[in-house]
């Protein structure tokens, strides 16, 4: 958008050769000026323009999420990003002195139109001022009408109320910029009458519709269009009501013809649709989130899968975090180890080996990370696309590795690594795995049983985890491709059941209440079928 936003810009001073305004220095006090003296207009040339500024605001839904009214949140972000990107001085001026822009009539070409009717009354209260304050002068400084209490009463009322008039279109631009918008609808939800207060909406509704005007002045001044661009996150992981009042406040916004407004909405809808679902919003829509999703977005986009290059960029990205997090931890370990020694104390033998330990954890983390930034490592193959689970992957594996060199005879770094993304991508059938695994062991103990392969044991047991399929759809759901996991189990990553014993007492990443979930479930089943004459 800023490339387009940047090429537009130099078509259009091509085309028009006029150089777009700012309201910084020089041009604050002339968009004061057109402020207090002059009309806007929406000529058919300012609507031909093609150059266009984007304002972008993000909105993170879940810092606004312990309010009452979510949207509220919303529509003081959008005043508070406005505010702030032109300041507060013309807004506040806007707000006592601005005209709402109207459109020419005919094809007259003028942006500004003089109002007249201001300039005659302050020219007016200028005058009456001046006029006043000169009776007030002679009153009190010419000898011989001193005496004249009349014409000192005449001249101070004069200018008393002249003056008052001009004091008070200052104290209102004084009080608007003191008092933000934001201030002022919040000021409205903390009130304890908020819920039954009458003409609450319409009173944020008419904030919006002067922030809009406000915007269109703007335009015109800047000689370019606006568009303010709101993003919307973290909506996915709010409360239902919550959802259903930003995606109200949004169709609100967007309700009047010709608004500034772009939203960005990044969700996902496969959470966004039951927390519609839920809600009371979907009535005489057939209770279908979809149906409500398609009338609300214009512009749906669908984020591709993630190639091969741009997962081992986020991945990469990910692990230079890391990285500087290792070294952060190895350069404060030194730095104490020297400290201790500055300090003429005898170092115990105990902190060489933990030193060395801690070198060795460092290399096998680097060696994982190795492999899976490594294209041609098949375990790049099974990396997921999702970002946030690629983080958890990042953070999990120098935990694992840790805990399995403090035990003896530790696997391999790749083994642990592609341990790690098994468990994070396919949770359900690796719990059923392992649970079914330790109900073999319990019985049927053997010295050969723990060079078993663990896909062997999971395709002897599938057909009673498909059983189970209804009391497990919402874990079932969590699992990546099924055939991923088989071609990762059977052929490029056979773990046996020895290296599952090993790696379950550091698998961290793993809810080990599901698999007790599993454990009840195959044992009712099984009660069931002993039952069964």
């Amino acid at each position: 958008m800023r490339e387009e936003m940047e090429r537009r810009e130099e078509a259009e001073l091509r085309r028009s050769h006029q150089k777009p305004r700012s309201p910084e220095g020089w041009g604050l006090l002339l968009v004061l000026w057109y402020l207090a003296f002059y009309k806007p207009i929406i000529t058919e040339s300012h609507l031909r323009r093609k150059n266009m500024e984007f304002i972008f605001i993000r909105f993170s839904a879940w810092q606004y999420a312990g309010c009452d009214k979510l949207w509220a949140g919303l529509v003081t972000t959008l005043c508070d990003s406005v505010r702030h990107h032109f300041g507060a001085l013309p807004l506040s001026v806007y707000h006592v002195m601005g005209t709402r822009p109207r459109f020419a009539s005919g094809f007259s070409q003028k942006e500004w139109v003089l109002k007249r009717g201001t300039c005659l009354k302050l020219w007016g209260l200028l005058f009456i001022l001046a006029v006043g304050l000169t009776i007030l002068l002679v009153a009190l400084l010419v000898p011989g009408v001193k005496e004249h209490h009349a014409l000192k009463v005449v001249g101070s009322a004069v200018t008393s109320l002249s003056g008052s008039s001009l004091v008070l279109g200052a104290f209102s631009i004084l009080k608007n910029l003191l008092i933000s918008e934001k201030q002022k609808i919040e000021r409205l939800t903390n009130s304890e009458k908020f819920t039954t207060q009458l003409g609450f909406m319409s009173k944020v509704r008419r904030e919006v519709e002067v922030l809009v005007d406000f915007l269109t002045f703007m335009e015109i001044f800047e000689r370019r269009r606006l568009r303010v661009v709101l993003e919307i996150t973290s909506l996915d992981i709010c409360y239902p009501e919550k959802v259903a009042g930003v995606l109200n406040a949004m169709n609100t916004l967007l309700s009047d013809t010709n608004v500034p407004f772009i939203f960005i909405l990044a969700v996902d809808p496969s959470v966004i649709v039951p927390c519609l679902e839920q809600t009371g919003c979907m009535k005489g829509l057939a209770d279908n989130g979809y149906l409500y999703l398609n009338r609300t977005v214009t512009l749906p986009f669908s984020i591709p899968a993630m190639g091969a290059r741009s997962r081992l960029r986020c991945l990469e990205a990910a692990i230079e975090t890391r990285e500087d997090l290792m070294y952060r931890i190895i350069t404060g370990n030194v730095e104490r180890r020297r400290a201790k020694c500055r300090h003429g104390g005898c170092v115990t033998a105990s902190v060489p080996s933990l030193e060395e330990a801690d070198a060795e954890a460092v290399r096998s983390i680097h060696e994982a990370f190795r492999c899976l930034h490594d294209g041609a490592d098949p375990l790049a193959r099974y990396l997921p696309t999702n970002a946030a689970h690629l983080r958890r992957i990042v953070n999990t594996i120098p935990i694992t590795l840790r805990l399995l060199l403090h035990g003896a005879g530790a696997p391999s770094p790749r083994a642990a690594a592609a341990w790690v993304v098994l468990a994070d991508r396919w949770p359900c059938r690796l719990s059923w795995a392992l649970q079914c695994l330790e109900d073999a062991w319990q019985n049927h103990p053997g010295p050969d049983f723990g060079s078993r392969s663990l896909w062997i044991i999971f395709q002897e047991n599938v057909g009673e985890l498909s059983a189970l399929q209804q009391p497990l759809h919402n874990v079932l759901s969590l699992d990546a491709d099924p055939d991923l996991f088989q071609s990762f189990l059977a052929r490029d990553f056979p773990f046996t059941a020895h290296d599952a014993h090993t790696f379950l007492g550091v698998t961290v990443n793993l809810d080990h209440s599901i698999r007790h979930k599993m454990g009840l479930l195959r044992g009712l089943d099984r009660l069931k079928k002993a039952a069964t004459p």
